[in-house]
């Protein structure tokens, strides 16, 4: 039996009658994977948050009528579970998922459960499946807590019943065994967030508004859009499901957190690196015509995004009616990605406390 106690959380443990099943000899895949059990908390306004458990996944089942299914009242994150050559396990900067996903609850007016809390029930789950967890090299453990409302009703308002689930997907690479730089498409006619809308929040609607530019940009022989901002079509805000970096000559530039982008926890832990680095770099607007004429100049040097996932990928062209524009190359977008990957391994010492044993 996994020892639960010292967590802080009493749980409740179920675990399926079969024996875990082992990780297939193969490439992993990103999401394609799922283990044999989930955390489950329920939330009532009389009682708060309680009844915590770790189940079989089968037994997870959604009511057809939940505010979930009919007004898109669900909020999630992505939290990753590493495991070192040593064999150690450990999260990476949980304490800010967790606070990420208590503030895209709260722009749904959902019930946040407490980060702690949250950070106890995501130990316990890698405690349960760690086996699960690849080696050093190969990927890693991908959890994804979900929060929705759950109560079924028709008509338009809060949910009053609420349930955090927390599933969890051995993973490698996002982009797969392709590890050439992306290129984008920018969208100058669909927009994925507006101003006051919930952008910074992490919601399924916000990637359901993503998928038809994602499409139509594929379609052109691209792998992801390029967002600009909803109002003039200029600013470039967000790379796909990644925060975007562009290294000029000068130093580098990240579009500023304004309401509409994803507060990524890469995006923050780089601009973390690049301050110790001494590297110049700003967080402000950045347009299409500054792209371009960098671009011209030679002093474009990098592109690349950051998040949960991909942690960090190259870009080698961005296009837009008849513009395109393509970095000369440079080294910070790799320095960070090896930076990075040391520190989830457990390479290097954690300095800075982003790691969590499980």
């Amino acid at each position: 039996m996994v020892d639960l106690s010292n967590l802080g959380l009493s749980i409740r443990c179920s675990l399926a009658p079969a024996p875990p099943r082992q990780l297939p000899p193969g490439p992993l895949g990103f999401g394609k994977l799922f283990t044999d059990h989930v955390f489950l908390a329920e939330h009532t306004p009389e009682s708060g948050w309680g009844d915590f458990a770790i189940i079989p996944r089968a037994d997870v089942g959604v009511g057809l009528a939940s505010g979930a299914l009919q007004y898109g009242l669900s909020a999630f994150d992505g939290v990753k579970a590493y495991r070192t050559a040593q064999g150690r396990l450990h999260l990476f900067r949980p304490d800010r998922h967790a606070a990420r996903l208590a503030a895209s609850a709260e722009r749904l007016c959902m019930p946040p459960l407490e980060p702690a809390r949250l950070i106890a029930a995501l130990r316990a789950l890698v405690r349960v499946e760690q086996d699960s967890v690849p080696d050093a090299a190969r990927g890693s453990l991908y959890l994804r807590p979900t929060l929705f409302a759950n109560d079924e009703y028709l008509g338009v308002r809060p949910g009053n019943l609420h349930t955090l689930a927390i599933l969890a997907s051995p993973v490698d690479s996002y982009f797969g065994q392709d590890s050439r730089p992306l290129r984008l498409w920018a969208e100058r006619g669909l927009t994925r967030a507006a101003p006051g809308g919930v952008g910074a929040a992490k919601t399924g609607g916000n990637y359901a508004a993503s998928l038809l530019a994602a499409r139509d940009a594929k379609q052109r022989g691209y792998d992801q859009v390029l967002w600009l901002d909803a109002i003039e079509h200029r600013y470039v805000e967000e790379v796909g499901t990644m925060n975007l970096f562009v290294h000029f000559k000068s130093g580098v530039v990240t579009p500023p957190l304004d309401g509409t982008i994803l507060a990524g926890v890469t995006r923050e832990s780089c601009l973390t690196l690049l301050k110790e680095w001494g590297v110049p770099t700003e967080e402000r607007r950045l347009t299409l015509d500054e792209l371009l004429a960098a671009h011209r100049a030679g002093e474009l040097l990098e592109i690349f995004g950051t998040g949960t996932a991909a942690v960090v990928a190259a870009v080698g062209e961005v296009a837009w009616a008849t513009h395109k524009v393509s970095p000369i190359g440079g080294p910070i977008g790799e320095r960070l990605k090896v930076a990075l990957g040391e520190l989830h391994r457990g390479e290097v010492r954690d300095t800075r406390g982003w790691l969590l044993a499980v």
